[in-house]
């Protein structure tokens, strides 16, 4: 079974959110979605997040056909996941620069390949939560 990882906060699940995951769905046999703890997206995002408590945000990707199961992690990086689980696939979004993500180098350690899709940013939680706060100003 060839399982594919990705991760991220996944703070208010957006149109972009649904094209990466149905994208890395594709990648391999297993989906698995790792998401920080919502201690670790206050310490790597802001005090004032997560919006979405991480046990409701685990629920919403569960329930995608596309995901086939989702974990939890607190620190701020998943590498520890990503070593436990040896996926032979790691998909990042389109933002992410492929020197920059974490884990990437060990699973091309293990003969696995890391997949960042080449298409234009169009969605990011943080511009909707400023949008947002625009708004409510």
């Amino acid at each position: 079974m060839k399982i594919v990882f990705t991760n991220g906060v996944f703070d208010l699940l957006h149109v972009g959110h649904l094209r990466l995951l149905h994208f890395a769905s594709l990648q391999g046999d297993w989906l698995v979605v790792a998401i920080n703890s919502d201690a670790s997206v206050r310490r790597i995002k802001s005090p004032n997040r997560p919006i979405i408590p991480a046990e409701e945000r685990a629920e919403m990707l569960f329930a995608l056909r596309c995901v086939d199961d989702v974990q939890i992690f607190d620190e701020d990086t998943p590498e520890l996941l990503i070593r436990r689980l040896r996926p032979a696939v790691l998909v990042k979004g389109p933002s992410c620069q492929r020197t920059t993500i974490p884990g990437a180098d060990l699973v091309e350690s293990w003969g696995g390949r890391v997949v960042v899709p080449d298409w234009p940013i169009r969605h990011s939680t943080t511009a909707i939560v400023t949008q947002m706060r625009q708004c409510n100003g």
